[in-house]
């Protein structure tokens, strides 16, 4: 019986990254021989335990055969004879395809991992790679985490994966594990790799058929001088991820804030009247697909109806403000205006050019929010009940907020 650490541990180790969670790969052992050394089984699919002082996962080797469609359909064989290159051929790109011995720290490497890692290249490990779909998410996926790092997919690799989206098989793909690479995406530092990555391989359409629809459709050069409506949106995805790093939350309201403009007739464009509230619906429909969490859903509805007029804020006279602050349930939920605003920020950052530029509506919006929340409803005039109370504190948040404008709030551009 031998161990390896194998998959992301070691390759993260040898691109000088933090260290996750350490996953290990036993040759020549049996399901009772771990059981008998204290080993706990976890695994339903195939045979993975839990180290009885460390919890760290032991997965005995194995390989797998298509035996369906989809990516549950295979049949595993974890027999003892099982070989260590047997199972890093089964992985899915070469850089996660290298172990190493724990008895001595070697390398094993059969599939050239390191020669990838050094060569900053994602690149499939067999032609089994078509069998799973989810490779095609998995790929995407790590390119928003090692784009920064200058990784590029491997021609051959992005020459499969097209094929993968053409056959058909990732409709096969549950909503949740669509969801679960989106989100991750999200979080990472490039999650615009990851659109552009699905794009490029036709399977963006597949997956998140409401984000595809952007591409290609023009906007107003005077406003977006990148043009391209899928373009802005990769643009902002990475301002989010740049202004609240690792915040899937930001990252989601950001990807889906300009869905309406896929909507704009043709006559009509490079104009998007009203595309804020025509976001609405397929905004509604990808939440519904997608199974997206209630909490993603109510900060996307909100940044997709009011971003414009928060760009606009300055224009606003304090009832506006105050009404769109009550729209978004901001006074019983500040959160999500602080969250707003920030989304609304990558917004106007996420243009060509306009990168660095100041956003003075994020302030504006926050200052108004704090001055309408430091309203109580014990300062309001005696006496008042039922219904008078709350239109007594409606009027003095207006006069708050109308208060902390005079007194010096800035003006903000307007933009589409």
């Amino acid at each position: 019986m031998k161990t390896y650490l194998v998959g992301g541990a070691v390759r993260d180790s040898l691109l000088g990254l933090p260290a996750g969670d350490r996953d290990y790969v036993v040759v020549g052992a049996t399901p009772e021989a771990m059981l008998a050394a204290g080993f706990k089984a976890v695994g339903k699919d195939f045979p993975v335990f839990l180290h009885p002082d460390t919890g760290e996962e032991y997965a005995l080797a194995r390989t797998e055969r298509k035996s369906g469609r989809g990516y549950r359909g295979f049949v595993v064989d974890a027999d003892p004879s099982v070989s260590l290159v047997d199972d890093l051929g089964r992985r899915d790109f070469t850089i996660n395809a290298i172990a190493r011995d724990e008895s001595d720290g070697r390398l094993v490497d059969p599939y050239g991992g390191v020669g990838d890692l050094e060569a900053k290249v994602l690149r499939h490990v067999g032609e089994a790679f078509v069998e799973d779909p989810l490779r095609v998410l998995r790929a995407a996926r790590f390119m928003a985490r090692f784009a920064a790092h200058g990784f590029s997919v491997a021609p051959e690799t992005m020459a499969l994966m097209r094929r993968m989206a053409e056959s058909g098989e990732l409709a096969d793909l549950v909503p949740e594990r669509v969801w679960q690479e989106t989100r991750r995406a999200l979080a990472s530092a490039a999650p615009s790799a990851f659109l552009r990555t699905l794009h490029e391989a036709g399977a963006l359409a597949v997956v998140l058929a409401e984000v595809e629809a952007l591409y290609g459709v023009p906007q107003r050069p005077e406003y977006h001088p990148e043009v391209d409506t899928g373009i802005h949106t990769e643009m902002v995805v990475d301002m989010a991820a740049r202004l609240a790093p690792g915040d899937d939350l930001i990252g989601f309201a950001a990807l889906t804030h300009d869905l309406g403009k896929a909507r704009t007739p043709a006559d009509l464009l490079p104009r998007h009247h009203n595309h804020e509230h025509n976001g609405l619906e397929p905004l509604a429909d990808l939440c519904a697909r997608l199974k997206v969490p209630t909490e993603h859903r109510l900060l996307a509805e909100a940044v997709c109806r009011e971003h414009l007029n928060v760009h606009r804020l300055a224009e606003m006279r304090p009832r506006s403000v105050y009404e769109l602050i009550a729209r978004c349930d901001g006074w019983r939920n500040p959160k999500r205006i602080e969250q707003m605003a920030l989304v609304c920020e990558a917004d106007k950052r996420g243009r060509l050019g306009l990168e660095d530029s100041d956003y003075p509506s994020r302030q504006a919006l926050l200052d108004a929010l704090h001055a309408g929340l430091n309203v109580r409803a014990g300062d309001l005039s005696p006496g008042l009940s039922g219904p008078a109370v709350g239109e007594a504190l409606r009027r003095a948040r207006i006069e708050a907020i109308a208060t902390v404008r005079r007194e010096g709030a800035q003006d903000s551009p307007t933009g589409n």
